[in-house]
């Protein structure tokens, strides 16, 4: 059961975050998506999905990327979007630092640019250093880097905390980072 929860997050991530085209569906300027919309898509596409799936992937994912509206017509993803919506969260003032988790072979890319966003709407941001540090480990040897958050929220650089407890920003110059020992 547990696998075929990943797999369902896997599926739901590629809907709501980057391609409604492969369920069918369509993604307000919110992010939400109809619940039976997805349920039926899911079918066309080949996957098995039903409400009560639906709502063990949204409350027992540890990364808790979507949410369900309160009525449980509605379904989107948090964070990690490459289309474009509106998560409509408000600019929020960031702790000291925060942590961004890469792998090793990526460090040199940021010396020079920075964190940037590859493809998606914002750069993520973690507030402590083990959820990092998991991040990064999927993308290879891991390596957490400390951001200093506040001193670019000073700088005029914008901060929003998604509903998951992800922090966004738009990029990340490499200014504000600190680099681990070589």
């Amino acid at each position: 059961m547990e696998r075929d929860l990943v797999r369902l997050s896997k599926f739901l991530s590629l809907v709501l975050r980057h391609d409604p085209k492969v369920a069918g569906v369509t993604i307000d300027r919110g992010g939400w998506v109809d619940v039976e919309s997805l349920i039926s898509g899911a079918k066309q596409a080949g996957v098995t999905l039903d409400r009560d799936l639906l709502r063990q992937v949204v409350e027992h994912g540890e990364k808790k990327r979507f949410t369900l509206s309160g009525d449980g017509q509605r379904v989107k993803a948090n964070y990690g979007h490459s289309i474009d919506i509106d998560l409509d969260l408000d600019p929020r003032e960031p702790p000291e630092a925060l942590f961004h988790g890469t792998a090793r072979h990526l460090l040199e890319g940021i010396r020079e640019q920075g964190v940037v966003r590859a493809g998606r709407r914002y750069v993520h941001l973690s507030g402590d250093e083990t959820e990092a540090e998991a991040v990064g480990r999927r993308h290879g040897e891991p390596v957490v880097l400390k951001i200093r958050a506040r001193a670019m929220h000073e700088d005029g650089f914008e901060f929003f905390l998604s509903e998951s407890g992800i922090w966004l920003t738009r990029t990340v110059p490499p200014h504000y980072v600190e680099f681990p020992a070589p």
